[in-house]
């Protein structure tokens, strides 16, 4: 198995990788469409973070490609439906990073409470500013939490501790932490709340999720934090509110477009304003993070690509087989139609292998079947399931 990772993830998963002996091609930046259409052949599994994009013209001309890594929590950054047409697993962090962006959001809002950004840098500008004007503590204050998911529950146990009355909205039901409380809608949540912290995921219905008639319901004062995905603020729309003095501050640490590589030039409309805290997309890199990240994931392609496990995949339905001392396993990714479980077994049957353990998972258009038996069936057999109209593609491992 030969293995690529981009965007300088954290050297652990290289080394869980190269333990079991596969071929590891290791990259600092991300690539471009066409770059990574030529760095594929031969490339089975890919590893990227935010930067690398794989498209529907990535995946087909991957053609050795069974399986892609994102290494952070979001996965808006590979076409998932297009993967999951050609059958190549997608895999994420959704856990492993969660108490970093937590610290760095809990940083962020005190700092903005206490106005540290402009002080700081009057301070390194040679100019002494004992003032407590603009100045608060948190406690006591209301933050309110866009997104009660991973991140957000974390941030609304760890925000409480220190005195901060929480309120959470969430399109899906989600189960209060301690005294949080959930709100019926945006706008509820923007009248009350004096800081505002975004979690929402990437999915595309997100995107411009928050712009020039959310700024305006929020309280006078209040603070902004979006460390979730950038598409989802209008930052020139944020700018007006801040020159305004409507809000207060804010914490940005996503942006629409970010540049590509270490180094390069970074432009924001936010840029120079009092009180804004700019960050380049670290809210979940910290070392402990990383290290988890890295691990995590490359766990998710040694099991998948061993034992055709699926657990948390993305877009192809999840799927663990149990550990076994049989002769034979057998992975099948396929279309969801009705009979199809029936003539992998009648196929098998009619070649003389028993069933002794079966697992099926479907999700959407695909099913997936992990079929252990007694003994190997014959290659006729095996040919006849690769061929079958249904078939995406079938995996086999002897267990012996």
């Amino acid at each position: 198995m030969k293995v690529l990772l981009l965007e300088n993830i954290h050297p652990v998963a290289a080394e869980v990788l190269r333990a079991i002996g596969w071929e590891v091609d290791v990259r600092t930046a991300s690539m471009s469409e066409d770059e990574l259409i030529g760095a594929l052949p031969g490339v089975g599994l890919l590893g990227i973070r935010s930067n690398t994009k794989v498209t529907e013209r990535v995946l087909a001309a991957g053609e050795d490609l069974v399986g892609v890594g994102c290494f952070c929590i979001g996965t808006n950054q590979v076409d998932l439906d297009a993967a999951a047409v050609h059958g190549v697993a997608v895999f994420n962090a959704p856990f492993s990073n969660t108490r970093s962006v937590v610290e760095i959001v809990l940083c962020e809002l005190i700092a903005l409470a206490r106005r540290l950004p402009e002080k700081t840098q009057r301070m390194h500008d040679g100019i002494w500013d004992k003032s407590a004007n603009g100045s608060h503590e948190v406690r006591g204050r209301t933050l309110g939490i866009v997104g009660y998911g991973n991140i957000g529950t974390q941030l609304s146990n760890v925000a409480e501790s220190i005195g901060l009355h929480v309120i959470f909205y969430d399109t899906a039901d989600r189960l209060a932490h301690g005294n949080a409380r959930p709100v019926g809608s945006l706008d509820e949540l923007l009248e009350q709340a004096d800081i505002v912290s975004l979690h929402v995921d990437g999915r595309p219905g997100n995107a411009g999720l928050f712009g020039a008639e959310q700024f305006a319901v929020m309280k006078q004062g209040a603070a902004f934090i979006n460390a979730s995905r950038g598409m989802v603020v209008d930052d020139l729309a944020l700018r007006e509110h801040i020159l305004s003095g409507h809000l207060s501050g804010a914490a940005i640490d996503v942006f629409p477009s970010e540049p590509k590589a270490q180094g390069d030039s970074f432009e924001s409309p936010l840029r120079g304003l009092d009180n804004v805290i700019l960050t380049p997309h670290v809210g979940g890199s910290t070392q402990e993070a990383q290290r988890e990240i890295g691990s995590f994931v490359a766990g998710k392609f040694r099991a998948f690509v061993n034992t055709g496990a699926t657990a948390l995949s993305v877009n192809l339905p999840g799927v663990v087989p149990p550990p076994t001392t049989e002769t034979f396993q057998m992975a099948f990714l396929h279309h969801n139609v009705p009979g199809v479980l029936a003539s992998i077994n009648q196929l098998l049957a009619d070649s003389g292998a028993n069933v002794v353990g079966q697992t099926l998972s479907t999700r959407g258009e695909y099913g997936y079947v992990i079929t252990h038996t007694d003994l190997a069936p014959s290659d006729a057999t095996l040919a006849l399931l690769r061929d079958s109209a249904h078939a995406i593609w079938l995996k086999t491992w002897s267990t012996a």
